[in-house]
């Protein structure tokens, strides 16, 4: 483990995802006291100054400007990143965690198991993967929680397939074959000795798809399918921007802060953990070394 960590840290573009991720980390820590909630035990309710429409650009009271509705446009930003950080750790995880049920259990066992669970997976492949979480949402009905539940329906797909190559790969090596000659259980064997060893492709895709569910959120909430109006979240923010991109009559620029403040903390965030997950990659498979 420290072998590892020592070659992210002489990877500039590994420092700079690092060091961008911990920020984030930081500014989700710090939240409540660089924006105190207006709503004690509401606190991803954005604050309002107001109800007229047009947003109000930066001030000393709000120092990122207004939203549509008067939205605080700070407050939105710095509690969207402890939601930013929710909906893609329990997102992707949860979808990994799926993904290595079924992947394991067919790899391990073959024969008509795999057949059956491998047609299930193609089949979940087929569906376009963002429209099946718009509809699947619009099922369930308009909210984060039931958008991220939409999302993790859609993304186990990747990891069952990659364990699955994994295991195949290594149950067949001396040392699996080693503890199946002296009697270890099919458990045994699959949890000590052949998926520990299966999971350095996991920890990449995981590290690499928590900024796309992130974005994917943020889509759907932009679409109207996520986090409802005055919610902290990104794409919510974006989503109260929309009447407001093309600025006023003779003024392009006008209402720039209302996409470009929420629009910024979304790029470095899924640029963060793109490049800490492009450096895991390097690390952990010496076969993609100067493959770029």
């Amino acid at each position: 483990m420290l072998k590892i960590l020592k070659k992210l840290l002489t990877r500039p573009l590994s420092v700079a995802g690092f060091l961008l991720l911990f920020a984030f980390i930081v500014i989700a820590v710090i939240a409540p006291w660089i924006a105190p909630p207006q709503f004690e035990h509401e606190p991803y309710r954005i604050p309002r100054d107001g109800y007229w429409a047009e947003p109000k650009p930066p001030s000393a009271k709000h120092i990122l400007g207004t939203a549509e509705g008067q939205y605080d446009i700070f407050y939105g930003v710095v509690w969207g990143t402890r939601t930013a950080f929710r909906v893609g750790i329990i997102v992707t995880l949860s979808g990994c965690l799926i993904g290595m049920v079924i992947g394991s259990i067919a790899a391990y066992y073959g024969g008509l198991i795999d057949e059956l669970l491998m047609r299930i997976v193609d089949i979940f492949y087929t569906l376009p993967f963002l429209v099946a979480a718009m509809v699947l949402t619009v099922v369930l009905g308009r909210s984060l929680e039931n958008s991220m539940i939409a999302l993790i329906c859609f993304t186990w797909m990747g990891y069952a397939r990659v364990l699955r190559s994994e295991i195949l790969r290594i149950k067949e090596l001396d040392y699996a074959q080693a503890a199946r000659a002296v009697g270890a259980n099919n458990f045994r064997i699959l949890l000590r000795h052949i998926i520990p060893n299966a999971m350095y492709p996991i920890f990449v895709m995981v590290s690499m798809n928590i900024g796309s569910m992130v974005i994917a959120v943020s889509t759907l909430s932009f679409l109207g399918l996520g986090a409802e109006i005055g919610y902290a979240d990104w794409g919510q923010m974006i989503s109260l921007a929309r009447n407001w991109m093309l600025g006023s009559a003779g003024n392009a620029t006008a209402y720039w802060f209302t996409v470009v403040c929420p629009g910024i903390p979304i790029v470095l965030f899924v640029l963060s953990w793109n490049l800490v997950g492009d450096a895991l990659r390097d690390v952990l498979d010496p076969r993609m070394r100067g493959t770029r």
